[in-house]
Order: C-alpha cells, then sequence, then structure tokens
C-alpha cells in the first residue's frame, strides 16, 4: 500500500509508540489515589538530583536533597486537597497547561526526527517562497532635490551618458553617494520605502532616472545585481530542518487528535441555535 511508504505514517507510529510508553510510564491506577498515602520512589528520587544539577551543576547535598523532598511532599499534599476540592476543574491555567503538554509531547517526536536528504529537498520544492533569498544591488545616486527643473534633469542625464564626472551634479545631501550590494531592507531602509523596487528595472551599467525616494530624485547608476535565489540544501539545511520539523509537528498535532478525537462522543448546539443560559 501507498500509504506505508509515506514518512508521515511512519512518524504517527513512532508517535504512537511514545504515547503508549509515556502511559505505561505512568499507569492509570484504579481508582482514585488514597489520600493518606504519599510514596517518593526512585524515579521521583532521580528526576529531583537531574533538575539541581541542571541548575548548580553539581548534585544536591543530603540536606539539599532532603528539603527538595520536602517541598515535593510540600506539593503533592496540596495538589491532592485541591483535586479534592476540585479546584482544577474548569481552571483556564490548569487546562492550558495540560494541553500544552500534550502539545510538547507530540512535538518532541518531530524533534527527534532526521529525515533523509530527499524528504528536505522535496520541502523545498514545495515551499521555495520560504527559502528563496531576496535578490541585491549595488549602485550610485546623485541627489536632485524636491523639485528638479525638468530640463535640468535631462541635461544632467545626457552629460552623465556622455561620461561627465558625476561629482559635477546633485546638490548637497547626506544620503550616501555609493551604496555596495543590499538587500531590499537595508536600501529601503535608507532611502525610504519602495526605492529598491523603483531600481529593479532599471538598467545595469548604465545612469537612469529620475528615481523618487523620500527624500526627492534622484539619478542612479545600478553597478551590480543579484537576483533572488533558491540555494541548495547544504547552505541552508539548518534553516530546511526546522521547519520541515515544525511541519510535522502540525501534521502530527492534528493525526493525533483526530484519532482521539475519534474515542468521544462530541455533542454541541445546531448552528444558529443559541445556548440554554442557567435557568432562573
Amino acid at each position: 500500500m501507498h500509504i506505508l511508504k509515506e514518512p508521515l505514517f511512519h512518524f504517527f507510529l513512532l508517535g504512537l509508540a511514545i504515547f503508549g510508553w509515556f502511559a505505561y510510564l505512568n499507569p492509570q491506577q484504579p481508582g482514585e489515589p488514597s489520600p493518606d498515602v504519599i510514596v517518593v520512589d526512585e524515579q521521583d528520587i532521580n528526576r529531583l538530583n537531574l533538575r539541581f544539577q541542571a541548575v548548580w551543576r553539581r548534585p544536591p547535598r543530603p540536606d539539599e536533597l532532603d528539603a527538595l523532598i520536602d517541598d515535593l511532599v510540600r506539593q503533592e499534599i496540596l495538589v491532592r486537597e485541591a483535586r479534592a476540592l476540585r479546584m482544577d476543574q474548569g481552571d483556564s491555567v490548569v487546562r492550558g497547561r495540560l494541553v500544552q503538554k500534550m502539545d510538547f509531547l507530540i512535538a518532541s517526536v518531530a524533534q527527534a526526527a532526521e529525515p533523509e536528504d530527499a524528504i528536505l529537498i522535496e520541502h523545498i520544492e514545495k515551499f521555495p517562497d520560504r527559502f528563496t533569498q531576496a535578490g541585491k544591488l549595488a549602485f550610485k545616486q546623485i541627489a536632485l532635490g524636491d523639485n528638479p527643473v525638468p530640463e535640468t534633469v535631462e541635461q544632467t542625464l545626457v552629460s552623465l551618458k556622455g561620461g561627465e564626472n558625476p561629482d559635477k551634479f546633485g546638490v548637497s545631501s547626506l544620503l550616501p553617494t555609493s551604496v555596495p550590494l543590499s538587500h531590499a531592507k537595508q536600501i529601503d531602509g535608507i532611502f525610504g520605502r519602495g526605492f529598491y523596487a523603483a531600481l529593479e528595472d532599471l538598467p545595469e551599467g548604465e545612469w537612469a532616472g529620475p528615481v523618487r525616494s523620500g527624500y526627492g530624485f534622484h539619478m542612479v547608476l545600478v553597478e551590480e545585481k543579484e537576483e533572488p535565489r533558491l540555494p541548495a540544501l547544504e547552505e541552508i539545511r539548518e534553516d530546511v530542518l526546522f521547519d520541515w520539523r515544525r511541519e510535522l509537528t502540525e501534521d502530527l498535532k492534528t493525526a493525533r487528535f483526530n484519532e482521539l478525537k475519534s474515542r468521544y462522543e462530541v455533542i454541541t448546539p445546531e448552528p444558529g441555535q443559541p445556548a440554554e443560559g442557567p435557568s432562573e
């Protein structure tokens, strides 16, 4: 069957295995836990040790470990008492945290996945806009001011194309007269939004204009262009892997949720029918 060859199907099975293992490590007890028995086992001690070492870069001393155990017992007592008072019911913070932990469990499956290069290449081809590197331009410019005289503009362009020294033309300005290869964001950040787009169609290697910026008009000589390009996998492997895992996480969340939802009967109001309010 074709589905057996799909990578998503394999990762879905892996996800189910992880959920199964998690359930095995945390078995559901028959009935509510006894309110007067609290057991701190070896697994709890190991978890406390690991958390302490992650913060302090050393194992806890015996008195520090005793304090950690006391705090764990305190937490367990208060949590049990809060549940007995049904404080966890309808609490959006608690519900949100549980949903977050379920999502994290699914995300851990995707983060552990190591796809073959063919899968990553296919991902690039599926979403080229995400990985295409923007073009760049290098150019020189001469500021003409806000309201240049049309005849002067025309004569300036003729003179520049004739090879005259650019320093002889234009008005005083704080803008750079020469800009190295730069992205649209960099160029628009200097000259104003839309200036890069106005230069894209200009011929390379000759003066052209006038071109309007946020500071007036300019004569422009485009010296070099780099067209937008889609890099090879080796140049952007980490970005592609990150994006692929993000997509896989969303796919696994959807698949896992649909599988869980199939276990429930969901009853909701009919479309357009308001829910009944509390009775008087």
